[in-house]
């Protein structure tokens, strides 16, 4: 059964459009393919694309999805490539030396842009996504905190645990759960939300395995104090002899900041950050599927952690959750990097921001909202309802907005503040000032009609957006 909720099982069989079939309209069509089981017999490839193609028509459009972090778009020479890989498997390095070669030249070009002490020397490898990434990451701080405490763990006095805010995106809940970690969440305090570093600093003790920073919270697109927590923890150590390591998850900001905010310091600058991840199919502006997982340098990831398999012609050392895997979307993050440069991101990201920061400032003008973020670090920001505004609630503008096809998620802050909800917009590479004025003109239009309202209307919160934490 899949995962994912769904309506009421439909045994109708497919419609079948007699045009669909080959030169004669009727020919083979006399028996319409069932929904749940495969069909007995094989179809025309046309029919079958058409019938696909005709139902995946009903999906929202990816480019005004804002809830989504993930490109949406790429130019057609990016996809051009991505065709010409779909059949690669990035496993097999000894068969496509090449793809592997650009996979290593991503990961020293991301090493020296997030400032390595030895880029040549840094530890790193492509990933499905963050998700991945993390994934890896926790447990390379796991098991360098077990070689560290050999003498007492397992045992039930030495139960790992690993410190973060409870913004995190939820892939480290699965870390914490499927690795046996426990995991310490800072809560969310006031106009604070994220990670307070005196109050993570503070949760760790010597079972703590590292303590998480995110460059871009989801839930606000607020950056997280990375340096100030690396001196909340070189504090713990002066004072108790804790010695706690940062990984920073910049899921997103890890492509952001090194563009347009370079004079902040949070990569591995800071000597208490020993890994980092990004999503390249995030603001590394590629398709879904590729993320990246860098350690400052061997040490910081343990050898045993790396298989070496002698499999499909070489001996490859591979460090990852899934074997096979296409490398197209390897070859994409090549592409964008070598086509766009330190100076074409910066371009894209700074457009982004100055897109998210002239929406912010529209919505700001509307006495119905306030503002909790404005797009000035990632290009992302979130709002709520003002005080006072009692017609109306955020699910009932994600619900109105998404009748003109905006996808605008709505949602519930976590612990400590459960009382707001809030909506929030991602700006990414083509969603332009064109979009985001029009954005802003179907909002103002239904605004009079929210405003009539009796009372807040939508009763199923969760069923108001798609998007959830």
């Amino acid at each position: 059964m899949p995962l994912h909720n769904a309506p009421r099982r439909d045994e109708r069989p497919l419609s079948v459009n007699p045009f669909l079939g080959p030169a004669n309209p009727v020919g083979g069509m006399t028996e319409a393919p069932p929904k749940h089981r495969m069909p007995g017999a094989p179809m025309a490839p046309a029919t079958a694309y058409q019938l696909v193609h005709d139902e995946l028509m009903l999906d929202g459009n990816a480019r005004l999805n804002l809830a989504t972090f993930v490109t949406t778009w790429m130019e057609p020479e990016a996809g051009r490539l991505m065709a010409e890989c779909r059949d690669k498997n990035m496993i097999d390095k000894d068969e496509y030396p090449r793809t592997a070669e650009l996979e290593r030249r991503c990961v020293s070009m991301l090493a020296d842009l997030w400032h390595a002490p030895d880029p040549a020397a840094a530890v790193g490898c492509s990933t499905t996504g963050s998700s991945e990434a993390c994934m890896l990451a926790g447990m390379a701080l796991k098991r360098r905190w077990a070689r560290r405490n050999a003498g007492r763990y397992p045992s039930k006095e030495a139960r790992p645990n690993l410190v973060m805010g409870v913004n995190v995106q939820v892939c480290w809940e699965k870390f914490c759960t499927f690795w046996e970690v426990e995991a310490r969440q800072v809560p969310m305090e006031g106009d604070r939300f994220h990670l307070d570093p005196e109050a993570a600093a503070g949760m760790c003790d010597e079972n703590t395995i590292g303590v998480v920073g995110v460059m871009g919270s989801t839930f606000d697109g607020s950056y997280e104090p990375i340096a100030d927590l690396c001196a909340a923890l070189d504090g713990l150590r002066e004072r108790t002899g804790l010695d706690v390591p940062v990984h920073v998850d910049g899921a997103s900001g890890a492509m952001v900041a090194p563009f347009v905010d370079e004079d902040l310091v949070w990569d591995f600058r800071l000597p208490r950050v020993t890994s980092i991840n990004t999503s390249g199919h995030k603001y590394g502006l590629v398709y879904p599927g590729v993320g990246w997982a860098l350690w400052r340098d061997a040490d910081a990831l343990p050898e045993e952690l790396v298989f070496r398999v002698n499999y499909l012609g070489g001996d490859m050392p591979t460090f990852a959750l899934n074997f096979s895997r296409p490398g197209a979307q390897v070859v994409a993050q090549y592409y964008s990097f070598l086509r766009l440069g330190r100076d074409g991101y910066r371009a894209v990201q700074q457009a982004a921001r100055d897109v998210a920061g002239g929406l912010a400032a529209r919505i700001g003008e509307f006495d119905d909202f306030r503002l909790l973020t404005r797009g000035d670090e990632l290009p992302v920001f979130a709002f709520t309802t003002a005080p006072g505004v009692s017609a109306f609630d955020v699910f009932d503008v994600s619900r109105r907005m998404r009748e003109h096809g905006w996808l605008v998620p709505a949602y519930t802050f976590p612990a400590n503040r459960e009382d707001l909800s809030v909506l929030r917009v991602v700006c990414r590479n083509g969603f332009s000032e064109d979009l985001a004025a029009l954005f802003a003109e179907d909002l103002a239009r239904l605004l009079p009609e929210l405003r009539r309202q009796p009372h807040p209307l939508v009763r199923d919160k969760n069923a108001a957006t798609g998007f959830h934490h």
